[in-house]
């Protein structure tokens, strides 16, 4: 053996840096994350225009500029996001929960902003609403600690507690507490706090949303099925009880839920937008009325850009392009689906689904709000909705499961 091969089985081997992801990216889920994202940019400057021109100084792509700008940089920071181990998440799992309740905490006791309601953070370059950070605590909690507990969320073992030990003396022993229910109703705990403090800014949707994650994430951990049984037959009983007695909401929850129930409730007033998105709807027929010829966006549906810019939508581009589009985000749930279900691990299929499962639900809300089918309670649509930040950070969770699909067994091309 010569010198030369003698000191190169000596050397020792160089320390890869794991920080960063290995394998290929998902082109399918990308390219589908992509075209709604274009689809959303064009049909945002074609709902704002008028409203544009008329609210900030006859400037019409006032916010197809500002939201331009957020998405290019969302798309970067996606794709960076996307070379990132995933693995590294885990270490803001606590951070995020803790952070995200400061911020949810805070804005409670700054100045009322849009609408009268606490619900977003002035930075004066920008605004954002700590809602939006909290659903992704919650997603990313979750898949960490149910994938650290996994044994003691599926197991029978006792728990070791002092409660669990007082509980069964109290009861000489009949009754005895789990593991797995001390893990349930950690879980349950969070997510009921941190429903509670976005209640508190008056956001009936986002509570709904971080509930409806959050019995999903437990679902996708295994939590033992029984208990989702008892979750089904009080949320159906609480829906009935608050239809019912929509007074005992705060002011603006009850309204909107006697507006959605009585069609002939304040027509100018509490059922104008619906209303109007009803009337663009049904004005776009199967084909629409073509991009840019929209009538209900002139003043008619208040702020197009935002919540109901679905019904400018149907109007402008029909009912079946409309479908399209709607087909378009079932195929990204999908994806991000099988990217979860042929994760590596238990963190990355949970973190992927639980981000999917949010955009699916979030979309499926909106557009069922649009169309009148449950109370008008204020849901952005998903790439489409003005609001930078929030499209920011839809963009990171896109990077986020695209950094899971690196290592998921399925293939990308």
């Amino acid at each position: 053996m010569t010198t030369a091969a003698v000191q190169r089985k000596k050397a020792p081997a160089k320390k890869r840096n794991d920080f960063w992801a290995l394998g290929k990216i998902d082109i399918p889920f990308l390219l589908l994350v992509i075209t709604i994202l274009t689809i959303g940019l064009v049909m945002l400057f074609s709902a704002s225009y008028t409203y544009a021109y008329y609210n900030e100084d006859g400037d019409s792509t006032y916010f197809f500029k500002r939201q331009l700008i957020f998405a290019v940089v969302g798309v970067v920071a996606m794709l960076l996001v996307s070379k990132v181990r995933y693995d590294y998440f885990k270490l803001f799992a606590i951070p995020a929960i803790a952070v995200s309740w400061l911020l949810l905490v805070i804005v409670l006791f700054l100045p009322a902003t849009q609408g009268g309601f606490h619900r977003w953070i002035d930075l004066k370059i920008f605004t954002f609403q700590p809602s939006e950070i909290a659903k992704l605590a919650i997603i990313l909690f979750c898949a960490w600690s149910m994938d650290k507990n996994h044994k003691k969320i599926v197991g029978k073992q006792l728990s070791p507690s002092k409660f669990a030990h007082t509980v069964k003396e109290l009861s000489g022993g009949k009754i005895v507490v789990y593991e797995s229910f001390v893990m349930l109703c950690l879980y349950a705990g969070i997510i009921v706090v941190t429903a509670g403090l976005v209640y508190l800014e008056n956001h009936l949707s986002g509570t709904l949303l971080i509930l409806a994650i959050g019995v999903v994430m437990m679902y996708l951990g295994e939590i033992k099925r029984h208990w989702f049984v008892l979750i089904a037959v009080l949320a159906v009983v609480a829906l009935i009880f608050f239809v019912l007695n929509p007074d005992l909401l705060e002011k603006y929850a009850g309204e909107r839920i006697t507006a959605w129930l009585d069609k002939s409730y304040e027509p100018r007033g509490a059922r104008w937008q619906t209303n109007n998105s009803l009337y663009a709807i049904g004005s776009g027929g199967l084909f629409g009325t073509g991009l840019g010829n929209s009538k209900q966006k002139h003043l008619y549906v208040s702020e197009p850009q935002n919540d109901f810019i679905f019904a400018i939508v149907c109007e402008e581009l029909g009912l079946l392009r409309a479908i399209g589009i709607i087909i378009l985000f079932v195929l990204l749930v999908l994806r991000g689906i099988a990217i979860g279900l042929r994760a590596k691990d238990r963190f990355g299929a949970l973190l992927s689904m639980g981000i999917v499962f949010q955009v699916g639900l979030q979309t499926a809300l909106n557009i069922a709000v649009v169309t009148d089918a449950l109370p008008n309670t204020g849901i952005s649509l998903p790439f489409f909705s003005y609001g930078g930040t929030s499209l920011m950070m839809l963009l990171f969770e896109m990077g986020v499961v695209l950094s899971v699909s690196r290592y998921s067994r399925l293939d990308k091309n």
